[in-house]
């Protein structure tokens, strides 16, 4: 397969850090361009601070592009980039994808601005990979990867829809990765002094959550109609968002029909074929060690993940402590990777199903 020239939009922040990881060996995509804030425009990606513990890949030498400059969609158009990924904060997102799509780039974002609007996809492709369908319509080759800490709570849910779903209740505990570099380098956040509210977020995941439940009717998207009570909280921990869940269902069920669902969830054909697809959606444990269970490939932990070289390690969602309440009520906990499922790997994984599908490119 040719490689789609690309740019990723964000040289910086830990979510585009992340996706230049991602991009350093990608076999469909490769990296052509970044573009940075006014801190960033006109340095060399390699003069640009690293921000993860990995160390950084040999990636091109690039002049960072100024996203915010008249001439920026242009000046991607002039190398050939037919591929842009998002990791914008989301005032800047909401001026920059749609002029890029405009002029015939394909973007796929992690900002929020355009989520679950009407013709872009809000797509989890383990979830709603049939809501794909409206990329390339009205709104041009534009689609969107969810809030990360859904990603723990919808994931292991998706398993259940076997049971009809009534009622979830959630509560998080978030990495401070999840509100960027300058809060995870913060000496006092580290400490465990971290304010735990984090403004919006609740709102957001439950939005989103009825969403990529929904169903599709004539290209638009009929949210999920069961209830939903989320509480999210930030936490003194590097990476890794963690979510406990208690989920009410249609159905009676068991421990060992629930496991054995959470067992069976997997991805299907074109998506499994997808560099960044880990060898299962799910890995199931007994219970959750957030220091051990971070990097999961769906069927090991890796202790020395190189995401540039393991596209797959971190990419799938770990459940465990499960309990059952009542007959049809059952508790469990689910949890990821932030910054690679939750955001530059999950919404890389929507461009590869997106390409391999013929869907642009």
């Amino acid at each position: 397969m040719r490689r789609r020239p690309t740019v990723i939009l964000g040289a910086s922040g830990l979510v585009g850090q992340r996706m230049q990881q991602r991009l350093h060996n990608h076999p469909w995509f490769e990296l052509k361009a970044v573009s940075g804030s006014a801190s960033t425009a006109g340095a060399l990606l390699s003069q640009v601070p690293w921000r993860l513990e990995e160390p950084r890949p040999d990636l091109p030498e690039l002049l960072v592009a100024d996203a915010l400059s008249p001439s920026f969609v242009q000046d991607m158009l002039d190398v050939g980039i037919e591929v842009a990924f998002s990791c914008l904060p989301t005032d800047v997102a909401a001026r920059i994808e749609s002029l890029l799509t405009q002029a015939g780039i394909a973007v796929f974002s992690n900002a929020s601005h355009h989520r679950a609007e009407d013709g872009i996809p809000l797509v989890i492709p383990d979830i709603n990979h049939d809501q794909l369908s409206t990329f390339g319509t009205s709104k041009g080759n534009h689609a969107c990867g969810t809030n990360c800490t859904l990603i723990p709570l919808a994931v292991p849910l998706a398993a259940l829809r076997e049971f009809g779903i009534k009622k979830v209740t959630m509560r998080s505990e978030q990495a401070l990765s999840g509100a960027g570099w300058r809060l995870l380098f913060n000496q006092e956040a580290n400490a465990g002094h971290v304010n735990p509210e984090i403004p919006g977020e609740a709102e957001k995941v439950r939005e989103e959550l009825l969403h990529v439940f929904g169903t599709m009717e004539h290209e638009q998207v009929i949210p999920a109609d069961f209830d939903v009570e989320i509480s999210c909280q930030r936490v003194a921990r590097t990476d890794g968002h963690q979510v406990f869940v208690e989920v009410e269902l249609s159905e009676p069920v068991t421990i060992e029909s629930v496991t054995q669902s959470f067992h069976s969830h997997d991805w299907d054909g074109i998506t499994k074929s997808c560099p960044s697809a880990p060898l299962r959606p799910l890995h199931v444990v007994e219970h959750i060690d957030v220091s051990k269970h971070l990097w999961s490939n769906g069927v090991q932990f890796a202790s020395s993940p190189d995401p540039s070289l393991d596209l797959k390690t971190g990419m799938a969602v770990v459940v465990g402590d499960i309990e059952l309440v009542q007959t049809n009520t059952l508790t469990f906990s689910g949890y990821s990777h932030n910054t690679v499922r939750g955001a530059a790997g999950g919404t890389l994984l929507l461009a590869e199903l997106a390409l391999i599908e013929g869907r642009f490119g």
